[in-house]
């Protein structure tokens, strides 16, 4: 697909853009590891229901560039949601439907929760996306922190060279163990792969899963959002949960009490037969609320 390179904040982002220029906008927003091939099965469909359907390439992945070789090499939770906010400026897009789900779905909803006034709807995969770095010290029960091992892995040197050296098998395991029904062919594989080759995504991914684990410094240029974010700010606006029934490394059961983090309309949906790559596997729940959220 044909993308654009915009020109927001920190970064050069690379944008596949999708429908009607004076649609109504959504944004929707990839995580990790993965690229903007996620949401193949839902732009289409909704730019062909008149929405400008806008789809960034996230810091680290794919065409997208930090502008200054001086920036940090951040994935922190701050950064994301800055660059989604940063993005809508370019664009001249003053209010739109957010959707996303990992790392897009935490830039998702702290826009949503900050910046209540430039978000029309959310739909979140897992929850209420907003990290509780203060807390990252709690232990989760050995069962999640199992299945959180590539995170620990990610703190020693060992790891970061295995992302390095082979990108593709890391992610590759990390596929088939959060999402053990979906059959993905070797060519939607190596579509998205290849957005793993941008020069900063080892170091980006590093940094994300070190911070929210307080091992790792960040970008003091955001420490002011961190510091509202670490508040645990309400989401206000209309909003919608989506959990693939069979994730491998966020089971339901995690967000059966996230509504006391939604002050607004609210729904949460588990999805059947789909697993962790939610908008992969099942894209038509993502079409039928944004549609639902837009009437709204």
């Amino acid at each position: 697909m044909p993308h654009i390179m915009v020109t927001a904040g920190a970064l050069d982002v690379a944008v596949e853009l999708h429908g009607p220029e004076g649609g109504q906008a959504v944004v929707l927003l990839h995580g990790f590891p993965d690229d903007v091939r996620a949401w193949d099965g839902v732009a289409r469909p909704l730019a062909e229901h008149g929405f400008r359907v806008v789809v960034p390439y996230l810091r680290g992945y794919g065409p997208t560039r930090y502008r200054d070789a001086a920036t940090p090499r951040s994935g922190q939770q701050a950064a994301l949601g800055v660059d989604l906010l940063a993005l809508m400026d370019a664009l001249g897009i003053g209010r739109a439907l957010l959707a996303g789900y990992d790392w897009g779905g935490r830039a998702a909803c702290i826009v949503a929760a900050l910046w209540p006034d430039r978000v029309h709807g959310l739909v979140s995969a897992n929850g209420y996306n907003i990290q509780d770095i203060a807390g990252s010290a709690r232990p989760a029960p050995p069962e999640q922190e199992a299945r959180y091992w590539y995170q620990w892995y990610l703190h020693t040197d060992r790891g970061v060279a295995a992302l390095e050296q082979d990108r593709r098998a890391f992610c590759r395991l990390l596929w088939r163990m959060w999402s053990p029904s979906w059959h993905f062919t070797e060519a939607e594989f190596a579509a998205t792969a290849a957005a793993w080759d941008n020069p900063d995504f080892v170091a980006t991914v590093v940094q994300s899963y070190r911070h929210r684990h307080r091992a790792a410094p960040g970008d003091p240029a955001l420490q002011g959002i961190e510091d509202r974010l670490a508040a645990r700010p309400p989401i206000t606006v209309p909003a919608v949960v989506l959990h693939g029934a069979e994730d491998g490394v966020d089971p339901p059961a995690n967000t059966e009490g996230c509504a006391r983090w939604f002050t607004g309309p609210f729904r949460r949906d588990v999805v059947p037969g789909a697993g962790h790559f939610l908008p992969r596997e099942g894209p038509q729940p993502w079409i039928a609320y944004l549609r639902s959220l837009a009437a709204r």
